[in-house]
This record gives C-alpha cells, structure tokens and sequence, in this order.
C-alpha cells in the first residue's frame, strides 16, 4: 500500500514550523474567507449611515444657497473659488444627493457602492474645503467626517457583505 502524506495545510502547527514549504505549483488549500462579522463592520454601518445624513445635509446646503444667497458670511468674490451662491448651490444638491445614494447602497453591500462612496466622500471634502470660508465651523465638521468615511471604506469595507448575509 502507498502511504499517503498530508499536503501542508493539513499538517498540524508544529509540522508546519519543522516541514518545508510546499513546492511552487502545488495544489494548495484556498486562503481562508472571514466568516464571521468584525467589529469594524460597525465602522462601515457608519460610514453608510453618515453618507446619507451628509448627503442630505450637503443638498440642504445646496438649497439655502439656491433660495437665501444672504444666509452665508461672506460674499461668493470671498470664496476660495469665486463662484456665485446658484452655481455652488446646484453643485452642493447634486453631490448631496448622489452621496446620499451611494450611502444606501453601501448598506445594501454593493461593492459599487463602496467605490463610489469613497470617490464622492473625497470629492466632497475638496468641494466642501472650498466652501470653508464661507461657513468654517459647519464646512469643518463635515471634512472631518468625510475623512472617517474614507478610512471605514477602504479599510473594512468588504465586511458589509458578510454582514448583509448572516442577517
């Protein structure tokens, strides 16, 4: 009878410490899935939940720009991309609500979601970072969580697909 010898993912710790590595080309055992839920997770719910509230609170913005050009600080020359109150307005609505969207489908645990959310979430930082004179502290806050959201999806934003699942 032939002996069988275990591959080396079947060898216990101590065989493997002592045993050579298999040899390239050999048929190995597929590298081990997450099977369960981190709590990183909890980092992309986050990220999710807080893309949608950013995402309407971005469009309100839009719209006070929209309707009350007198509600801002400065006037549009002061800004740091001298543009008028309707053009920043039109941006801010459609950047809120396609943030927002995105949020959801984050949620949801679409990858494309996931991209887009770190996509949009950089693009509302730099938007928004123009906007800073006009509104420092609030244009502030909102930078400082558009930077959470990019760290939750590019780090642990695989995750929410285990999750979606075991729910």
């Amino acid at each position: 009878m032939s002996e069988q010898h275990p591959t080396h993912a079947q060898r216990s710790p101590a065989e493997q410490a002592t045993a050579p590595p298999p040899r390239p080309g050999a048929l190995q055992a597929p590298p081990e899935q997450p099977t369960g839920i981190t709590g990183w997770t909890g980092w992309v719910i986050f990220a999710g939940l807080t893309m949608l509230v950013l995402g309407g609170f971005q469009a309100v913005m839009g719209l006070v720009s929209l309707f009350n050009t007198d509600f801002y600080v400065i006037t549009p020359d002061n800004l740091a991309i001298p543009v008028n109150y309707t053009t920043w307005g039109w941006t801010h609505l459609i950047l809120g609500l396609v943030v927002a969207l995105a949020g959801a489908a984050i949620l949801a645990g679409k990858t494309w979601g996931r991209v887009v959310g770190i996509i949009l979430a950089a693009l509302q930082a730099i938007a928004t970072f123009a906007w800073l004179p006009a509104y420092p502290f609030w244009s502030t806050i909102v930078i400082v969580v558009d930077l959470l959201v990019i760290y939750a999806l590019a780090i642990h934003g695989g995750e929410m697909r285990l999750f979606d699942r075991e729910r």
